[in-house]
């Protein structure tokens, strides 16, 4: 059926209310302009679109890809209001739990992709989590299933569904709805128009102290907005409080060693620490690692501050045992940052923070190594080394494993890492060869 309505503006998916959005319009003397939104699509690229009057022209490529046939929604998390870190992990949690939902149920038969709506500025703090969903069969129980998730809620601000339909003339239009009472009510009309791509990814602002922290303060107190409902948080904070924060690294020399999966780390590590008769410490420390499963089953932003603040206490033993002979770390914070960029943008390569951005940049407060090694394998031994290796790995481990866009994009991030910079070794070869060189480019560094 056509829909005639004219759209209203300003037009906000996910935005708190129409009372606000006019609150904060009356402050800035001028219209608020709409948000946009960008989903990843099977080939890894990108597509935005924006919310707006109608075109002259429809857009083929959003028909395509948001109308029939089948069905498409967008279920968004709502921007929580509130300083700190403590709405955005409300946020999180709230991504999570409906992440969970929709992979059950008769939400199962969607095909569901990663959704953000970011503003026209670039200022942190301003994106959206979401989901898009489509439907092939636009079988009437997924609406319905989709309301009741709405409804069973428990936040004070519940998650916004918006409903994807086009029109006779070929017009692409969004209608969002809110759960009032009863029922549910029709509060916007738009129509979907193409956006045209940032100049860089719109998470990019969200990245530093949501997904790679900056200094052990910004971590912490992640964690302890997490006191209430992960009762380990409380004994990791204990754990850090521990460690002074003012640390120097002794004479000796600290290397650590980074390296995807199947490329001999832990043979390596474990080899160059007897050859050089030096102390292997790892990150996260045995002290935590008990927790690690916890953590990894928690949104990005708690599990990313429990690696983070896991480095920090490594660093404590890195200056204590660097003080009485030399140090091999087995992974660091390259590791841990390098897997969440990967993670958390979207995309293929091009999308990666462009190199020298800040997030490549070592903590102003974290105790540096004094060489950084990464290894890396060919994709032909890598698959060679994998077969039959049985050991039980983390999601991101899989991921590695199964995705081949996901590693290009881990190795990438590792080699614009900078200050220190990882110095590559070709882990393809014997382990003697791989040790010998090691241990030389150790040794120039010494120099």
């Amino acid at each position: 059926m056509a829909l005639v309505s004219r759209p209203r503006a300003p037009l906000w998916l996910g935005r708190l209310s129409r009372r606000l959005c006019a609150q904060l319009r009356a402050c800035a003397g001028t219209m608020a302009r709409p948000r946009r939104f960008t989903v990843e699509l099977p080939d890894c690229s990108l597509t935005h679109f924006i919310l707006g009057d109608p075109a002259d022209h429809p857009d083929a490529r959003l028909t395509a890809l948001l109308g029939p046939p089948g069905r498409s929604y967008a279920l968004c998390v709502p921007l929580v209001p509130g300083r700190g870190c403590g709405p955005r992990v409300q946020a999180a949690r709230m991504h999570q739990r409906l992440l969970l939902q929709l992979r059950q149920g008769p939400l199962q038969r969607c095909q569901l992709s990663k959704l953000l709506g970011y503003g026209p500025s670039d200022k942190a703090g301003a994106i959206q989590h979401g989901f898009l969903l489509r439907d092939p069969s636009d079988h009437p129980d997924t609406r319905r299933a989709l309301l009741q998730l709405m409804g069973s809620c428990q936040e004070a601000v519940q998650p916004q569904l918006a409903e994807f339909q086009a029109d006779s003339q070929g017009l692409l239009w969004q209608r969002l709805w809110e759960l009032r009472g009863d029922g549910e009510v029709q509060v916007d009309c738009a129509c979907v128009l193409q956006a045209p791509e940032p100049h860089l990814h719109p998470l990019l602002p969200d990245l530093l102290n949501s997904v790679v922290f900056q200094d052990r303060d910004a971590a912490r107190a992640v964690l302890e907005e997490c006191t209430s409902f992960i009762p380990e948080a409380r004994a990791v904070l204990a754990l850090v409080d521990e460690c002074p924060k003012e640390i120097q690294k002794g004479k000796f020399q600290v290397i650590a060693i980074e390296g995807l999966d199947a490329t001999g780390k832990t043979t390596v590590t474990q080899s160059v620490s007897e050859s050089l008769n030096a102390v292997l410490l790892q990150s996260p420390p045995p002290c935590i690692s008990q927790w690690r499963k916890i953590f990894d089953d928690e949104p990005t932003i708690i599990r990313r501050a429990f690696y983070s603040l896991g480095n920090y206490l490594v660093a404590s033993e890195i200056a204590k045992e660097s003080a009485k002979s030399p140090v091999i770390v087995d992974r660091y914070w390259h590791s841990t940052a390098a897997y969440a960029i990967a993670t958390e943008v979207s995309g293929g390569l091009s999308f990666l923070p462009p190199a020298h951005h800040p997030v490549y940049q070592w903590p102003g407060d974290l105790l540096k190594p004094d060489l950084v090694l990464l290894l890396t394998v060919n994709p032909e031994e890598r698959a060679r080394r994998l077969q039959g290796r049985g050991l039980e790995k983390t999601k991101e481990e899989a991921e590695l494993e199964a995705n081949n866009v996901f590693r290009q994009k881990v190795e990438m991030t590792y080699q614009r890492m900078e200050n220190p910079r990882c110095h590559l070794v070709d882990a393809s070869a014997s382990r003697e060869r791989v040790l010998q060189t090691v241990l030389q480019l150790i040794q120039r560094a010494g120099h």
